[in-house]
């Protein structure tokens, strides 16, 4: 991960927390008003160092991506979907996940790197399927109808997009 600007954020509200959270390309750090400024040093390296770490867990390359594909098709689809390549890419702004069946291909968004497990799972699934099943007719649902967290991981993706639709609104300011 690229080095990004530290925004500290104190507040007289906050009394014992420390917490930090990525915002684009910064990184916001929420601390109590009264932390001195070698506590302050100390608590920004932590949580610096504790975003990284799950990132980086977060953030499987495109052979993990294939292991996991092998994996959730063991689990879910007897081992029927068998890809030849999964990738991330970075030209799918209007779609999760793409599959090429003649090519057994698939392709994911790199919008969904940091998004949490399950929900990459059910769209690795979803291509997974598509290997079996071109459409969205019911043979196609029946696949998916295995993944527990298939609802989940719908609401999900459509809150995500339904976010990206709302009028930005100006930051809440902590005082």
């Amino acid at each position: 991960m690229q080095a990004s600007a530290v925004e500290i954020r104190r507040s007289s509200r906050r009394r014992r927390t420390v917490s930090a959270y990525r915002d684009g390309d910064r990184t916001i750090v929420l601390l109590p008003a009264r932390m001195s400024e070698a506590e302050e040093q100390r608590w920004v390296g932590v949580m610096l160092d504790k975003l990284a770490a799950q990132e980086s867990k977060r953030m499987l390359g495109d052979a993990e991506l294939s292991a996991r594909a092998k994996v959730l098709s063991g689990q879910y689809l007897e081992g029927r979907a068998k890809p030849k390549t999964v990738r991330w890419v970075t030209n799918q702004n209007t779609r999760w996940g793409s599959c090429t069946p003649a090519e057994g291909s698939i392709r994911l968004s790199h919008r969904l790197q940091g998004m949490p497990e399950y929900v990459l799972d059910y769209v690795l699934l979803h291509e997974l399927a598509h290997l079996l099943v071109p459409g969205h007719g019911p043979r196609f649902w029946r696949l998916l109808e295995a993944y527990p967290r298939t609802e989940r991981a719908q609401g999900y993706l459509e809150g995500v997009v339904a976010a990206s639709r709302l009028p930005h609104l100006p930051e809440a300011r902590d005082e």
